[in-house]
């Protein structure tokens, strides 16, 4: 099937769009049955037959497995996690902050990985934030000057939250690399609308969550860990599910899995893992690359749209520099979207834009009808 035809043979399984334009696929995912259907079956079986640990373990592992081929990987290389900041902090957790005490950002990162960074300055991290240029990119020479023999991470998002600028990853992991530095990738803002293969990418951990472009909900991440770069790596931060054998239920010492799950913690977010089954699969069934191709048509037409009304686009035109949403600055976001919601469209704000994020279930016609309501509104728009 084209590209074309994508949204129309899936939009029926999100019921939203029976009385909203949905673009905020950044922030949430539309619910789709197949979600709402996991959940169903979580709550029945507990109705049913009460505790139900083994199957609940199978499902854990049935959502590290749709990880790792979301991710084009082993599932062994893969943590199951309750957020990306769970799976952040155990690596930091990991990391000895001595000769190499440095960790090098960007400041087009989330929240999570600021702080959790600079939370490991008590343990003796030094942390060097890297500027983005005006047009909201990332100067290669710019991140090569910060990049030392001091410097045991780089630290990177895929896709700013912010403004959807993208980095040309690859090129930044063969940069770190070849100063002796690990990578870590936030990939919550890309996965599920643009393809992620660990190993073409080169980086050495990723991080990321369900509930946007995967479909699924909150309360659930993943974490990668390239077993050829990364084994050495141990985190203090841990849990019973982070165990070599988590039947054994030993307290007497501490002896982490050999591979990701060493990154684990407690008891997995169960709800959320079936939801997170149900979204992934969906996912790879519709077709990451599928989606990508379709939203960047979408997302084409909406930024040339954009400026034709005089308005300021935060996001580079550039396919290869930006991911699938849009931010288009305004002189008072909140009260852009709240205007847009009233007319039953919704988007988000972020960092004074408007966030426009379409995902394979939308169509031209929900491209439109924003255009004509930013028309409406043109008040709130930045003007170029």
């Amino acid at each position: 099937m084209s590209e074309a035809g994508l949204p129309e043979s899936i939009r029926h399984r999100f019921p939203i769009f029976t009385n909203r334009v949905y673009l905020n696929s950044c922030s949430q995912g539309a619910l789709s049955d197949a979600v709402r259907a996991a959940y169903g079956s979580y709550l029945d079986g507990l109705e049913a037959e009460g505790s139900l640990w083994s199957h609940w373990v199978d499902r854990a592992e049935a959502a590290r497995s749709a990880f790792a081929r979301l991710l084009h990987t082993d599932s062994a290389a893969v943590a199951v996690t309750a957020s990306a900041s769970a799976g952040v902090a155990a690596m930091a957790s990991a990391l000895d902050y001595g000769e190499r005490d440095t960790v090098v950002t960007t400041d087009l990162e989330f929240p999570t990985i600021g702080q959790i960074w600079h939370a490991q300055e008590r343990r003796g991290a030094r942390v060097v934030h890297v500027p983005s240029e005006p047009d909201n990119t990332l100067s290669l020479d710019r991140l090569a000057d910060a990049i030392d023999e001091r410097t045991a991470l780089v630290s990177i998002t895929h896709v700013c939250y912010r403004n959807g600028s993208r980095l040309d990853v690859p090129a930044i992991a063969e940069l770190a690399h070849s100063r002796g530095a690990l990578v870590l990738l936030d990939c919550y803002q890309a996965a599920g609308a643009v393809p992620v293969d660990a190993g073409a990418l080169g980086v050495d951990f990723i991080t990321g969550g369900a509930l946007k472009y995967l479909l699924a909900s909150p309360g659930i991440g993943y974490f990668y860990a390239n077993p050829a770069t990364t084994g050495h790596l141990v985190p203090t931060v841990t849990g019973w599910f982070a165990d070599q054998d988590v039947n054994e239920m030993q307290i007497g010492e501490y002896r982490p899995a050999p591979d990701a799950r060493r990154f684990e913690a407690g008891t997995p977010p169960i709800p959320s893992v079936y939801a997170a089954i149900a979204g992934v699969e969906l996912m790879l069934e519709i077709g990451v690359e599928r989606t990508a191709a379709h939203v960047e048509r979408l997302n084409d037409h909406l930024i040339d749209e954009v400026v034709k009304m005089g308005g300021v686009v935060a996001t580079p035109k550039d396919r290869a520099r930006r991911g699938p949403l849009v931010a288009i600055t305004s002189t008072d976001a909140q009260r852009l979207v709240d205007r847009l919601g009233a007319e039953g469209i919704v988007t988000s704000s972020r960092g004074g834009n408007v966030r426009v994020s379409p995902h394979c279930y939308n169509t031209a016609a929900d491209i439109e009808a924003l255009l004509v309501a930013l028309r409406k509104h043109k008040d709130l728009l930045k003007t170029a």
